[in-house]
């Protein structure tokens, strides 16, 4: 048991480190555009760069089945020394908006050897504990996105390439601890071949599917509210001058909250049926999309716990869906069934997000994230038909 929690605790502490690259580099943007002399409007462009990056990079993994044909510790390093030498790319002192666009690309890339292939890792050495697993995974990368915030928040205490610097480091180190401590685990099976359908057929298992079209729902709210959860903050001041808060410390709070909800719902798992405490959790965030047009009119005190309440649960499921994605696939295309689910998911929240920006143009923010409850909705209803 003992070996068992070591192992565990090198592969969350490898996946902190390393996904670092992804959110850590957000809290630099602004620096980069001064330095850089480049366009505001680039601002966009390079927080979309590293997603677009992960997108391909999963399905590129996935038809080709990187993580089941090759030893996933080694797809983690090799990933992870990749990603963190791009990281240092941009650091380079006569860097364009192209170059750095590559670099943050090539970072999301590379991204897609790191975490879905650490859950792939976790899933080849725990198999009844696989929830409880993947709530600690899950909850290094929730405390990874929620980083930017905090670092916003002392910005004055670190010069921008330090930043670079450090992360860069850390995901070398993730990638060399999970080489050397972390081999291939006895629920592994190798695949053979290449089978570059398997990702295509797989979807005709109706527990898979319905286990992913479960997270599709999920991930059509969670990055948009992660993403809004500054403008939430600021557009709840704005209607109510009164309140005093650190709008960056908040929202690392809004969002470092759902570490924990993460841990909470992998030991639930452990007690109770997985599809049902994703489904409570799913329900719950998603009447928090449908009751966000009345947040603003609250109280401090009810709004901030509301707010808290959404932070925990919309994440909360993310393990639990990716638990049964794993135990529902084939064993020998566990990693690459992984991988597609991140790959279509991950685009989901690209949509998502684009359709908040786009309506914001015709409608008042406070009625917006309403909208996010069409995933909720539609994962439930998914869940339903295969009880």
């Amino acid at each position: 048991m003992k070996k068992k929690s070591l192992l565990l605790f090198i592969i969350v502490l490898a996946q902190f480190f390393c996904t670092s690259l992804w959110f850590a580099g957000n809290g630099v943007l602004n620096d980069l555009i001064r330095v850089f002399h480049l366009d505001q409007n680039s601002l966009a462009s390079l927080t979309s760069s590293v997603q677009f990056g992960f997108i391909i990079g999963t399905l590129v993994f996935a038809i080709f089945n990187i993580a089941d044909r090759f030893s996933p510790s080694k797809v983690f390093f090799g990933s992870a020394v990749l990603a963190s030498i791009c990281n240092l790319g941009i650091v380079i002192s006569n860097n364009t908006i192209t170059s750095l666009l590559i670099f943050r690309f090539l970072i999301g890339f590379f991204l897609a050897g790191i975490y879905p292939v650490g859950m792939k890792i976790a899933a080849d050495h725990f198999d009844k504990q696989l929830g409880k697993s993947l709530g600690f995974l899950v909850g290094a990368l929730v405390l990874g996105t929620a980083l930017p915030h905090l670092l916003a928040g002392f910005s004055t205490s670190f010069p921008w390439k330090s930043v670079i610097y450090s992360t860069s480091g850390l995901a070398f180190f993730g990638g060399v601890a999970i080489l050397l401590f972390v081999p291939d685990g006895p629920y592994r099976k190798k695949s053979s071949r290449l089978q570059l359908t398997a990702i295509f057929e797989i979807f005709k298992n109706i527990k898979f599917r319905t286990a992913a079209f479960g997270y599709f729902g999920h991930m059509w709210e969670l990055y948009t509210f992660w993403a809004f959860v500054p403008v939430i903050l600021g557009f709840y001041l704005d209607a109510n001058p009164t309140p005093n808060f650190n709008v960056s410390f908040l929202s690392f709070s809004v969002i470092a909250i759902g570490s924990l909800g993460c841990i909470l719902g992998g030991y639930l798992s452990s007690r109770y049926p997985t599809k049902q405490i994703a489904m409570i959790a799913l329900s719950i965030s998603g009447v928090c999309c449908l009751i966000s047009p009345f947040l603003y009119e609250l109280h401090p005190a009810i709004f901030l716990t509301l707010i808290i309440v959404w932070g925990f649960t919309v994440i909360m499921d993310s393990p639990l869906f990716s638990t049964l994605v794993a135990k529902s696939a084939p064993v020998e295309i566990k990693g690459s069934a992984l991988t597609i689910v991140n790959c279509l998911g991950y685009s989901l929240t690209i949509l998502s997000i684009q359709t908040i920006f786009f309506l914001n143009s015709y409608y008042s923010f406070e009625y917006l994230l309403s909208i996010l409850a069409i995933g909720p909705i539609l994962g439930l209803i998914a869940l339903r038909k295969n009880k």
